[in-house]
């Protein structure tokens, strides 16, 4: 067998010393390790395998350093709380950064173009094959990238295993560590371009897109070497008709469209759009609901503009300011690299890679791999991003560079805009994006989470977590501990020079940062519980908690609590008015303190710079948006406890907890149908909009009421006019490709039975497994009975809320994996776009009732009774099923292990699928052989 070190030209890693550095020069290269449940397989330089445990691990991994694919993930496999080693997915982001693969030894092997391995055996030896190819393209090209050896120095210097043989590949000797200065490559902002301002867009034209367009539009989409699908081009036809001027104020063309699993919505809706955006030179937003999506329609786009510079131009993908990284944010780090290097450096290192290689700065579900914030930890890497609203905006160093910056710029000169529902109803909350401007054409894919959506968005909370953060936004962190400078950025600290000289802004600016300190401080959870608590707002939640604590409903699984608002609790009243002093007297300098930055724009408009002026805009809009809107929910909350809730509103106290622990209290209002503030706030002031989805209808026996049920949900009695609604049925024969199966003979209440008939049908299906939970708990106690078993029998499993993955990449591992098994919640469910064997089975541990929440008591009682229960529960199903077969070979089975299933839910699924009720052992069986492979 031919070595790994021979196959790689001798540039193979050196194997560690006893101290855990690298060894200096030439060596033998590190031994491979590949993890299953409980146990590993470790393959010595010589050949043997060796199945260690995982105490026999640990201690041969300190004196000899492995090569491994994700280490925290293998430890965490093999029950270990730390395992060190030469980890091929940190080089892998070096050599390839701002590239993804599956972080598994199968992940690395596609993506590098090897064979896929079969087998602990074979996954351990590609991962020496996949660290000598990525060695040999480092040395390839390594000097077309002139910072990657400033940064693998550094890095070496910080106690980076990869470091010497990095820079044996880019032509250096590790000797020479210690020439170039610490830090070198990673000012990445030294070789990124300004963004360039342009003129505001004209208003677009009104011109309408014939039908027969679309179709042709469509077709060239599609392109001559595929089969358009007919129910595709009638789809695009269909969703033309909300591309036409609008008739009437308040009155937008609205389209309602159910489209089948297998249409092609996705190309039968950009074929309209962007003949919109050309005829009319105006913008298109695409929203979805999970960013999966929005990385497929960002995909599908390069068949409209295979050019990527055309690309770039003409589409872009818009987040809240959250996703990014923030360049200040990150120079803070990269400046404490080059004064102390240190061990920080690796994994900055790795972000100093990726920030010089990234599209366009999104760190969630853009181009960062999302395995790469667990290899570098989180603080690191997301917590780079902008997540509690400090920016300094023009103020800051660089502004002129800034990846947020960059992509609200070029979303005014596209023509397609990739968003997310939670920003599209954000904006449209707030009166439009930074200049006012709303889209005139919106398509809302996933339009069955609209309702959900709109709900969070227009929704106001009162509680310890929401106050406390709008604390630090006003005084900056109070507690400093190991925080850097920049973070520390109060709201004085971002407007002191443009308050500068004036004394009734600097007066204001005062009055309000000293009334901020009735707001929740650091501690405040512990106090709560105890008997300290500190200013009116604690004092308000002290009374909030006791009172779901004496009232909540304790049955059920240990999370979080909730009761009704009346009657209070003694004291309860007078706490909400003090309180509500209390946030007046802030709320009211910070209202002055916006209209007088917005009246400098009038009175100094001689003298103020288009940066100033820019400025100035950003933070009386940061005013309104992070204090004035929830200051004046939360008081507007506060007075309807003394009188009465709002017929429009739902409110309600909570304790939110996690697995028993308290991580929340408060008081929140929700809209009780919030098609009310989407309809109003968003669809009415748009000229077109389609809401689109597989499943958008409950499909029940009553189709108008079924329509009228999707309408409701997506604002459309709250419009001027009436939506088009649209149907067009799936191309697949489901009959023939799936099976449905209610198992009658297993007791949902026994976790020991669940797991048992889980286990089975996994195995039965050889993998591709997709087991989908209710209750985070249920899945802990499967996972913790099946893993085992399965990984003796060569399937691995992988879970939501236990690998420490975000969803995104453990679909991807789901998807890389074709005989793995994944289990999940609700988001993992939403998430998943598994074409092909990788998904050929699904399992739903009980019938997926909604919870029975206080919201979803009182939107019940309006809303039909068990019926609205029924359509509910009939639509989880659904959008279960339809990730069942992606594709017209897909063939899978659907089983429900709940023997209280009641047969009206049938419907469902789709006609002619018939639901088989049959014991375990025959469901077994019938999967197996269902889903054998066919011999053609």
């Amino acid at each position: 067998m031919t070595s790994d070190s021979d196959a790689a030209g001798g540039l193979v890693p050196a194997r560690a010393g006893a101290g855990g550095g690298p060894a200096p020069g030439a060596g033998p290269p590190p031994e491979p390790v590949d993890a299953g449940r409980g146990q590993a397989l470790w393959l010595s330089s010589d050949g043997e395998i060796e199945i260690l445990d995982p105490r026999r691990v640990a201690e041969r991994a300190a004196a000899e350093p492995p090569l491994l694919c994700h280490a925290p993930a293998t430890a965490r496999r093999l029950g270990l709380e730390r395992l060190a080693g030469y980890d091929l997915l940190e080089l892998f982001a070096f050599v390839r950064p701002a590239a993804f693969c599956a972080p598994t030894p199968r992940g690395l092997a596609l993506a590098l173009g090897l064979a896929p391995p079969q087998g602990l055996e074979e996954r351990a030896l590609t991962l020496g094959l996949a660290a000598s190819a990525l060695l040999r393209e480092m040395a390839a090209r390594g000097f077309e990238d002139p910072s990657a050896r400033g940064i693998a120095f550094t890095m070496t210097r910080g106690g980076w295993l990869w470091g010497p043989p990095l820079l044996r590949a880019l032509g250096a000797a590790p000797a020479e560590a210690e020439a170039p200065r610490a830090g070198q490559g990673y000012a990445v902002w030294e070789r990124m371009g300004e963004w360039n301002e342009h003129a505001p867009p004209a208003q677009p034209s009104a011109h309408p897109v014939e039908p027969a367009a679309a179709r042709r539009r469509l077709a060239e989409l599609v392109g001559e070497d595929a089969e358009m699908r007919p129910q595709q081009a009638d789809y695009a036809e269909a969703i033309a008709r909300a591309f036409a001027p609008r008739e009437r104020e308040g009155a937008p063309n609205l389209v309602l469209a159910e489209a089948g699993t297998g249409v092609g919505k996705t190309l039968g809706y950009i074929a309209p759009a962007s003949l919109w955006a050309e005829q009319n030179e105006g913008a298109v937003w695409l929203s979805t609901y999970t960013r999966n999506l929005q990385r497929q329609i960002d995909d599908e786009l390069a068949r409209l503009y295979p050019q990527p510079a055309e690309k770039r131009r003409l589409v872009v993908v818009r987040k809240g300011r959250e996703n990014y990284l923030c360049l200040l944010n990150y120079a803070e780090q990269a400046r404490a690299v080059a004064l102390k290097g240190g061990e920080t450096a690796i994994g900055l290192g790795l972000m100093a890679r990726w920030a010089g290689a990234t599209r366009d700065g999104d760190m969630v579900g853009g181009d960062f791999p999302g395995w790469l914030a667990d290899l570098i930890g989180r603080g690191r890497s997301l917590g780079l991003t902008d997540r509690r609203g400090e920016c300094v905006f023009s103020a800051c160093e660089f502004y002129r560079k800034c990846f947020i910056e960059k992509s609200v710029r070029r979303a005014k000169q596209a023509r397609l805009v990739v968003a997310n529902h939670a920003l599209v109803l954000i904006q449209a909350a707030l009166g439009g994006d930074e200049d006012g401007q709303v889209p005139q054409q919106l398509v809302f894919d996933e339009g069955h989470h609209l309702f959900d959506a709109a709900d969070n968005a227009f929704a106001a909370h009162l509680s310890g977590r929401e106050a406390t953060e709008l604390r630090r936004w006003l005084l900056g962190a109070e507690a400093r501990r190991s925080a850097s400078a920049s973070r520390l950025h109060g709201l004085k600290r971002r407007l002191e020079d443009l308050a500068a000289g004036d004394a009734k802004l600097e007066e204001g600016l005062d009055q309000a940062l000293r009334a901020a300190r009735a707001l929740p401080g650091e501690g405040w959870a512990q106090r709560l519980a105890g008997e300290g608590a500190q200013g009116p707002a604690e004092a308000f939640l002290v009374k909030v908690r006791q009172q779901v604590l004496a009232r909540a409903q304790k049955a059920g699984e240990g999370y979080s609590l909730e009761c009704e608002t009346e009657p209070p609790v003694e004291g309860l009243l007078e706490a909400a008015g003090l309180l509500d002093e209390a946030l007046q007297r802030l709320q009211a300098p910070l209202a002055a303190l916006r209209k007088r930055l917005l009246a400098k724009l009038d009175q100094e408009a001689e003298s103020l710079d288009s940066e100033t002026r820019r400025r100035i805009e950003g933070a009386a809009r940061s005013l309104e948006k992070r204090a004035l809107l929830p200051l004046g929910a939360w008081r507007d909350m506060l007075a309807s406890l003394a009188e009465e809730t709002p017929p429009a509103f739902v409110d309600w106290f909570a304790v939110e907890r996690i697995e028993g622990r308290e991580i929340d209290v408060g008081f929140r209002r929700h809209w009780l149908d919030p098609g009310e503030p989407l309809a109003r706030t968003v669809l009415a002031r748009v000229q077109g909009a389609v809401v689109t989805s597989a499943t958008l209808t409950d499909r029940s026996e009553d189709p108008e009421a079924d329509w009228r049920t999707a309408e409701q949900r997506s604002g459309v009695p709250y419009l001027a006019g009436p939506a088009l609604r649209v149907r067009v049925e799936s191309p697949f024969d489901y009959p023939a490709l799936t099976r449905v199966f209610v198992v009658t003979d297993v007791r949902k209440d026994d976790m020991a039975q669940v797991a048992a008939a889980f286990r089975e049908l996994f195995l039965a299906a050889g993998g591709g497994g997709l087991g989908l939970f209710t209750a985070i708990s249920r899945l802990k106690a499967v996972h913790a009975r099946i893993a085992a078993p399965l990984a003796a029998q060569g399937l691995d499993l992988y879970a939501q809320h236990l690998d420490g993955l975000d969803v995104a990449t453990l679909v991807e591992i789901f998807r890389a994996e074709p005989d793995s098994c994944l289990l999940g919640t609700d988001a993992v469910r939403d998430g998943v776009d598994v074409p092909g064997r990788a998904l050929r089975l699904i399992v739903f541990d009980r019938v997926p009732w909604p919870r029975p929440s206080l919201i979803h008591k009182a939107r019940r009682a309006g809303a039909g009774g068990r019926g609205y229960d029924d359509r509910l529960t009939r639509m989880k199903l659904r959008q279960a099923f339809g990730r069942l077969v992606r594709r017209a070979d897909d063939r899978g089975v659907f089983v429900l292990l709940d023997p209280m299933m009641p047969t009206r839910l049938a419907s469902a699924f789709p006609s002619g699928v018939p639901v088989v009720r049959l014991g375990l052992a025959e469901a077994i069986a019938e999967t197996a052989a269902f889903l054998r492979p066919r011999r053609d």
